[in-house]
């Protein structure tokens, strides 16, 4: 499943946003792999946020929606948790969070 960010044309607010899930497969000419799989200095893009629950409407909402652009930064000493640069910040996600995160290394 992949969690979709859409505006909400129908509610009243200006900046309403509604959150869909919709069954994804990434495409075999572009494989996607887990964020946690990342290798530090590189770049990625995502592809789609895994599940339909309450984690993964959290990683949406922290700026992992399809098409962002994301860097890894590093790890702390035991591996977890993860350091990645998105949206000009940084986000700390623990190994289990990013592996629901499917990415593709970025075309410069």
């Amino acid at each position: 499943m992949m969690l979709e960010l859409r505006r909400c044309l129908n509610c009243q607010e200006p900046n309403a946003v509604s959150v869909t899930a919709t069954p994804t497969v990434p495409s075999a000419a572009c494989p996607a792999g887990p964020l946690s799989q990342s290798v530090r200095g590189r770049c990625y893009e995502v592809v789609a946020v895994l599940g339909d629950d309450g984690i993964a409407a959290r990683l949406v909402a922290c700026g992992l929606w399809a098409g962002a652009r994301l860097e890894r930064l590093g790890e702390a000493p035991f591996g977890d948790p993860l350091l990645f640069r998105v949206h000009g910040f940084r986000l700390a996600l623990r190994a289990s969070e990013a592996v629901r995160v499917q990415v593709v290394e970025a075309v410069s």
